[in-house]
């Protein structure tokens, strides 16, 4: 997707709130991407992306910015946690699993988009398939005062049109095979039940569903069928290669300092990641996957470590830093409000189901804004998280009693009702509602 800088921000902002030298940062690195794709060959491959370290306490928009950023352009992307991983040697998970997984997420995309484009070849196979399994059945119910051409084209309508589709029908399918992944020599990954179904062909099973239910199976299968697998896997490594983004967490847990006793390995970790970030190259199921151009972005609240105390070599992979700021009361009434995805918006929705009409006057968006500063000042600062439960508290009530089988109510939430619902736990310093 060829979009400007300018852009990409804009489009972030729709979801996140403040936080623009993070945004802009990550918005250029998408578009060198974009930039370096229009370039010869032999450019190409001498420009490597300039991966990014973001700095900031929990809550303040870190890994919901490398996500965004990933949807935008429907790039493969995996955010994983420096924490699951353990020095060579160690029992654990390796750091070679991060591009494995980047990879199934890339195979996932590429299947999707796969199966879009032959969609429609498919549906219609199914519905042949589908048809001649019903109408001998609906045939035999024919009234006898109905020929046989009337009766199918009335059939033919009343399949196209959804008429049977909560109907339960007995149906061969294709049964998966169960996924056993087991490490070859060089850190390739083997399938073992892939293998083992494809040198018996697959089995099948009969299984009594309804017809929709079996529309959906069949297409999977047909899609299947209508796919080169061999072209899938090519381009599920080209786009991991060449599109992919992991996002590293928790970077500065595994900060080796002396002084607090923490688990020695925890620099190995940092040299185990350094040649996965400077450019090797991984084994997966789907192929060969060259880590060079993958865009790798870490995030870290570097409370009792600094980014200096990272390796110098890792630090050196990691040319752009940014500091992410605490958030203020006026971020988190924007929180409440601006993004698609506000937490007030996710509650109207929620209740709604209920028949409940909710409604958040200003001054009440102002209170609970204010409140969460507060909180995140004097207990444990985690970020636009404690919004979430402030409003679990606030609306536990509501919730509670709301049922489907109640008439329509309107409930407005104003400040005299923040206040009363909220005074009276502060008063009690029960801080353990509000810490996660």
């Amino acid at each position: 997707m060829d979009l400007t800088c300018k852009e990409i921000v804009k489009r972030l902002d729709e979801y996140i709130i403040g936080q623009q030298e993070a945004k802009r940062a990550v918005a250029v690195a998408l578009r060198n991407r974009y930039r370096r794709s229009k370039l010869p060959v032999e450019q190409k491959e001498e420009i490597t992306p300039k991966n990014i370290i973001l700095k900031g306490p929990t809550g303040v928009g870190k890994t919901e910015i490398a996500r965004r950023l990933a949807k935008l352009v429907n790039a493969p992307f995996v955010k994983v946690e420096a924490t699951k991983y353990t020095e060579v040697g160690y029992v654990g998970r390796d750091v070679e699993s991060m591009i494995r997984d980047l990879a199934d997420v890339s195979y996932r995309i590429i299947k999707q988009e796969k199966a879009q484009l032959v969609k429609d070849k498919a549906t219609i196979a199914v519905n042949k398939r589908l048809k001649d399994l019903i109408y001998p059945i609906k045939k035999l119910a024919k009234p006898e005062t109905l020929d046989t051409d009337t009766f199918k084209k009335q059939f033919d309508e009343d399949f196209a049109n959804g008429i049977y589709d909560k109907e339960n029908i007995d149906i061969e399918v294709k049964e998966t095979p169960k996924q056993i992944d087991i490490l070859a020599g060089g850190g390739g990954e083997i399938n073992i039940g892939q293998i083992v179904g494809g040198m018996f062909g697959g089995s099948k099973k009969l299984k009594k569903m309804t017809i929709a239910k079996a529309r959906e199976m069949l297409l999977d299968e047909e899609c299947d069928k209508l796919i080169d697998q061999d072209s899938i896997y090519q381009e599920t490594v080209n786009k991991a290669e060449q599109e992919g983004i992991v996002f590293i967490d928790e970077i500065d847990k595994i900060v080796n300092k002396k002084a607090n006793g923490q688990d020695v390995s925890r620099e190995g970790v940092q040299r185990d990641i350094l040649p996965i970030v400077e450019g090797s190259v991984v084994n997966t199921k789907y192929g060969v996957i060259h880590t060079d151009y993958i865009l790798f972005i870490a995030a870290g609240a570097f409370h009792i470590s600094e980014i200096n105390d990272l390796i110098p070599e890792l630090q050196g992979r990691f040319p752009i830093r940014v500091e992410l700021r605490s958030l203020k009361k006026e971020d988190f009434e924007k929180i409440l409000t601006i993004p698609q995805n506000a937490l007030t918006k996710q509650y109207q929705q929620l209740l709604a189901v209920d028949n409940i009409e909710l409604e958040f006057t200003d001054d009440a968006l102002s209170e609970i804004a204010e409140l969460a500063e507060r909180e995140n000042e004097t207990n444990e600062n985690i970020g636009a998280r404690r919004l979430q439960t402030i409003l679990e508290n606030l609306l536990e009530d509501i919730s509670f009693n709301a049922s489907s089988d109640n008439p329509k109510v309107k409930i407005v939430i104003d400040k005299k009702y923040v206040e009363n619902m909220m005074n009276g736990l502060i008063k009690k310093q029960d801080y353990k509602k509000y810490v996660l």
